[in-house]
């Protein structure tokens, strides 16, 4: 019962926090995404990758370059001796259906071998359907698998002001597809961060310098077994 009170009340804090601080910044990037064009990062042919693909909380909303979660991944793999290059495919305000339509440039490139997944907050923050965002999630996945390309798939919450059949469908949403897929699996890419002022940027909800450490690190926990 403690547990599940401290993840609604994380998630409902996360849940205003991008109401009523992110809602016209991600409209903004919504417009802005809707014809953008698909520039692929200047990459190293030939060195394996890992696709860092989601919304905001990949792309280092409010970061600069080197503080943002793929390029610490970058430094960590590293150090650790694996010979990856993190391409940082996230853009602010994307949604799972964003993710859909852009899949096929992120797995177009050249020796891809791992896909992180971080997409559906964007989704919560407009109330599009789970099963719609189920659907556009599952559609990633099958797509990168039929590529013979490794899946890790980071979940997210949602606040009971959702509504308890809205909650309870999507936070199992990430759980369900994890296990239907066989992925990797990360049940909350903020855990150890939301709810703490000081490792939040001034908006409440992405991380500041400090927090990316630790989302890294929940990343990294993930992915390390599948190297």
């Amino acid at each position: 019962m403690h547990q599940f009170l401290r993840i609604s009340a994380a998630a409902g804090f996360i849940f205003s926090a991008l109401f009523m601080c992110s809602c016209g910044a991600v409209q903004k990037h919504s417009s802005a995404n809707s014809n953008r064009p698909l520039v692929k990062p200047d990459i190293v042919a030939g060195r394996p990758k890992i696709i860092a693909f989601g919304d905001s909380l990949t792309a280092g909303f409010g970061l600069t370059e080197n503080e943002s979660y793929p390029y610490l991944l970058q430094q960590k793999l590293k150090t650790d001796g694996y010979d990856y290059e993190v391409v940082n495919a996230g853009i602010s305000g994307d949604t799972s259906q964003g993710g859909v339509e852009r899949i096929d440039w992120a797995l177009g490139m050249d020796n891809v071998k791992i896909l992180i997944l971080e997409l559906g907050a964007n989704d919560l923050l407009r109330g599009i359907p789970v099963e719609r965002m189920r659907s556009n999630l599952d559609q990633i996945i099958t797509k990168a698998q039929s590529k013979g390309i490794k899946v890790l798939l980071c979940g997210m919450l949602a606040p009971p002001t959702m509504g308890q059949q809205y909650q309870r469908d999507y936070i199992s949403t990430f759980p369900e597809l994890a296990d239907k897929h066989k992925t990797a699996f990360v049940p909350f890419i903020l855990e150890n961060i939301a709810l703490k002022k000081e490792l939040n940027q001034a908006d409440g909800i992405h991380p500041n310098a400090e927090g990316e450490k630790i989302m890294t690190d929940n990343v990294y926990k993930a992915l390390k077994p599948m190297l």
